[in-house]
């Protein structure tokens, strides 16, 4: 890979691992449907000039129903129920794991023994999280979180059997799908006019956070994700992904303080090992299901 599309993956993993951070900083403005619906109203803008991905309107729909709205909304409900913006960067990961799983009981794609090790790794890690959590973070808001990373999966599958599309287009057009649900639970929720009250009295921050998230994390995230992907392979461009938990737990310490002792901290590094084993053979799945 020639070094400035090296850098352009690793502004991909910065721009989403400070997404984690900007999601935490926007739910103290608005409710989680609310940024959900805010982020994608802003990110299906381009629909005004971007062309409808050569797919049909039912993958369009059902990937916004998963990778973006169930992801999103169960994210942003853990985080605003008491989930660490970094750990969440982290367990979001385990989506790879679903993926391989999915894969294995959909499409009969059998587990290879790297596969595997990987998940074992990977939920070992994940068995040590679960066992620091203590009360300091709900049991909900984790669930949620893994909720969220299983929506992704879901998505993940459905995309890689559709045919060569545009991704940016795909994304732009997925995203008309999230704010119908995601305002209708508003209302439901927060009532209605909340979420024009909830804009008038937004902090500064709180109504930046729906821009970076729907212009910077979705759009121009997936553009040069999207394009890297198409001149790269994919085991060469994926990893690249794996540094955006990295960057979401420094931000996270940095703006919130979050810490975490060293149990947690070796249960967060084996989930990553874990992922980063198994995303191997993830990888040649995916350039087999899309070829």
């Amino acid at each position: 890979m020639r070094p400035f599309h090296m850098l352009l993956a690793v502004l991909v993993a910065v721009i989403w691992g400070v997404a984690f951070v900007v999601s935490k900083i926007g739910l103290e403005s608005f409710t989680p449907p609310q940024l959900a619906a805010l982020r994608f109203l802003v990110a299906a803008v381009g629909v005004l000039w971007l062309p409808r991905p050569t797919v049909s309107w039912k993958a369009v729909v059902f990937i916004g129903l998963t990778v973006f709205t169930g992801q999103f909304l169960l994210q942003f409900f853990g985080i605003a129920f008491g989930m660490p913006a970094g750990l969440t960067a982290f367990v979001v990961q385990t989506q790879a794991l679903f993926t391989v799983g999915f894969a294995a009981l959909i499409f009969g794609d059998r587990p290879s023994t790297q596969q595997i090790t990987g998940i074992v790794v990977a939920l070992s890690g994940l068995l040590v999280i679960g066992m620091t959590l203590n009360g300091n973070v709900p049991v909900l808001a984790f669930a949620l979180t893994l909720a969220s990373a299983l929506s992704w999966a879901v998505g993940n599958l459905v995309i890689k059997r559709l045919p060569k599309v545009d991704m940016l287009h795909l994304m732009v057009w997925a995203s008309l799908v999230p704010p119908v649900p995601a305002l209708a639970l508003s209302f439901v929720q927060d009532g209605p006019g909340a979420l024009w009250w909830a804009v008038m009295h937004a902090s500064m921050w709180g109504l930046v956070a729906p821009v970076y998230l729907g212009l910077l994390a979705t759009v121009l995230a997936y553009a040069i994700w999207g394009n890297l992907l198409q001149r790269y392979p994919t085991a060469t461009v994926a990893p690249f992904a794996l540094l955006a938990p990295a960057v979401g737990l420094s931000m996270s310490s940095l703006v919130y303080g979050e810490s975490f002792g060293i149990i947690r901290l070796l249960g967060m590094v084996l989930l990553l090992v874990g992922v980063a084993i198994a995303a191997g053979r993830l990888n040649r799945w995916l350039r087999l299901n899309t070829g």
